[in-house]
């Protein structure tokens, strides 16, 4: 393993276990959980960015789904995104200029 990769990795697990400890405390302190949520979330993209850099692999974490969202949510956004990029994918059409 890289030496990036598995620095991102330590970091990441380190993270996880902070954050599975506030998560299980009786009385969650919102800026507590806050703030091991935006320890997650960085090492997350750090580890994905150090996996990419390495390899070229994409974000492993790309389809990890928010728990809290129901399945006709999810649906939509699902697509929203695809319209998003069909649009992407399309020809953008030129206009002309008013005179």
């Amino acid at each position: 393993m890289s030496k990036k990769i598995d620095s991102a990795l330590k970091d990441l697990i380190k993270a996880l276990k902070k954050h599975a400890d506030v998560a299980s405390e009786r009385h969650i302190s919102l800026k507590r959980s806050q703030r091991a949520t935006a320890k997650v979330r960085a090492a997350a993209s750090a580890y994905a960015a150090a996996v990419h850099a390495k390899s070229g692999m994409g974000n492993p974490f790309d389809e990890v789904l928010d728990p809290a969202l129901d399945d006709e949510t999810l649906q939509s956004l699902s697509a929203e995104r695809d319209a998003i990029a069909r649009t992407l994918t399309s020809p953008i059409p030129v206009q002309s200029a008013a005179l």
